[in-house]
C-alpha cells in the first residue's frame, strides 16, 4: 500500500513543509539517510500550543502534539524525497519536551509521535528513540520532534 493511501486511511493529510525560522533547511539527504530538523506542532501555519508539560499542558494533549510535530516531519522528509514511497524505515526519532521541575514522563510525551511513525509504515515505523526534557523550546512549543529515515 502506498503512504499516502496508508495516511488517508488514518485521515492524515501532509501539511505543507514548514518554512526554516533560521538559517537551516527543513530536511537534508546523505547518503540512504534524511535527517529532519526540529519540527514544532505547527497546525494550518500556526503554533498549537504553547506551555510547559507538569505545568500547564497535560501529557494527552502534548502526546497529540507530538504526533502533530512528527507528521510535519514527514512532510519534510517528503518535500526533499517527492513522497514518502521511498521510505524504507524511520530509524530514530529525537523528541524534545519543555518540562517543568520535576516532570519526568517525557517518554509517554514522544509516544504521540511513535506512535503515528508506526500507524504509518507498520514495522518500518519502528525506531530508535530519544526523549529529552528541556527548560524551553522555540516559541514556548510544549514539544519538538525530529527523524532520521533510511529511504532508496
Amino acid at each position: 500500500m502506498a503512504v499516502a493511501d496508508r495516511l488517508a486511511e488514518l485521515g492524515l493529510v501532509l501539511p505543507a513543509v514548514a518554512a526554516p525560522a533560521g538559517a537551516y533547511v527543513p530536511a537534508i539527504a546523505t547518503g540512504e539517510l534524511v535527517f529532519t530538523a526540529g519540527q514544532l506542532p505547527f497546525v494550518d501555519g500556526r503554533l498549537a500550543r504553547t506551555g510547559l508539560l507538569g505545568a500547564d499542558v497535560e501529557v494527552e494533549e502534548a502526546a497529540d502534539l507530538a504526533a502533530v510535530a512528527a507528521l510535519n516531519a514527514l512532510a519534510a522528509v517528503a518535500g526533499l524525497l517527492g513522497g514518502l514511497d521511498r521510505v524504507v524505515h524511520i530509524v530514530k526519532v529525537t523528541g524534545f519536551v519543555a518540562s517543568a521541575p520535576g516532570f519526568t514522563q517525557q517518554p509517554a510525551v514522544i509516544n504521540g509521535a511513535s506512535n503515528l511513525l508506526v500507524d504509518v509504515f507498520g514495522e518500518h515505523g519502528k525506531h530508535a528513540r530519544s526523549a529529552v526534557g528541556v527548560a524551553a523550546l522555540p516559541l514556548g512549543s510544549p514539544v519538538e520532534v525530529e527523524l532520521i529515515a533510511q529511504f532508496r
